[in-house]
């Protein structure tokens, strides 16, 4: 099968790799890479099936310069809410591309190690189920894929997790041990249960890959860059220094300006992503995790 990855950053390399193995696979991304089998954006939207890493805050202008429909299959693997609309990635897409092309990727999954060809699982969702499991068949051994229809649910997880991965990598950052790691995590999970439902997403999404394995995995480890954001903060350090110096985009920090205004719109109790946004935006930790304990 001959398959499109648009978006050669870390994921999307990574993604290219995986998917090279059973399969011809070309990249492509905004400026010219010297890497194996790279085309230009017009070339690559000739692949019927096309993966796309571009980070959520830029999907939707990269759609309205680039991307022309010509029946392609869409498989979306950013996560991420985006902050000037509040819209979730499935809103941006179906201006372009009708539901029945489009599915989402979820779960558990670090591209470095991906790159090393380590167990991983992952969750292909769609609410067309033949579309799923094409994408999903189009994996290496090494990669266990599951099918869901859960869209919204995938969506969710995947962005939200993000946020509470910043929460975690403060509590690291401050040295607030492991029982408050745990209450942190778990309740985040329980966060975003809570607005997830709020938009019909299922309870078992939550609970399985996308939901607290990909939060698992991204709230307890430093290989997670929102979790790197979260270290940044306990310093000291201001948003616009902790990008600098990560050097790649960190989803959480889009994602909690979003979920602060739809908590702020929708009148949600979002207490964890409402001190993310604060910190993002100057609080002190210590005030922030006196007010956390205190709400």
């Amino acid at each position: 099968m001959s398959i499109g990855v648009i978006g050669a950053g870390k994921w999307g390399l990574a993604l290219a790799y995986a998917l090279s193995k059973k399969n011809e696979v070309f990249i492509s991304s905004r400026t010219r890479r010297d890497i194996e089998n790279f085309i230009s954006i017009e070339e690559i939207l000739k692949c019927e099936y096309l993966v796309i890493a571009i980070p959520a805050q830029q999907i939707a202008l990269w759609l309205e310069e680039n991307f022309i429909f010509s029946n392609q299959k869409i498989l979306v693997a950013s996560k991420g809410i985006e902050a000037s609309s509040g819209k979730f990635l499935n809103e941006i897409y179906e201006k372009h591309i009708p539901h029945a092309n489009t599915a989402f990727l979820s779960g558990p999954s670090f591209a470095v190690e991906v790159m090393q060809s380590l167990p991983t699982a992952l969750v292909v969702s769609s609410h067309n189920e033949i579309l799923s499991k094409e994408f999903a068949s189009f994996f290496p051994d090494f990669i266990k894929t599951y099918t869901s229809t859960d869209v919204i649910g995938a969506e969710i997880t995947g962005a939200y997790k993000n946020v509470i991965a910043i929460a975690a990598g403060v509590c690291e950052g401050l040295a607030l041990g492991k029982n408050a790691a745990a209450a942190l995590i778990s309740r985040g999970l329980v966060e975003m249960q809570r607005f997830g439902r709020v938009y019909g997403a299922k309870d078992e999404t939550f609970l399985g890959l996308s939901g607290a394995g990909d939060l698992f995995l991204t709230a307890s480890s430093s290989m997670s860059r929102n979790f790197r954001v979260g270290l940044g903060l306990a310093c000291g350090k201001s948003k616009e220094e902790i990008v600098k110096e990560l050097g790649e985009v960190a989803e959480g920090i889009g994602t909690a300006y979003a979920l602060y205004e739809i908590a702020k719109q929708k009148e949600l109790y979002l207490p964890i992503a409402r001190e993310v946004y604060a910190l993002l935006e100057g609080k002190n930790p210590q005030v922030s995790l006196r007010d956390l304990l205190s709400s």
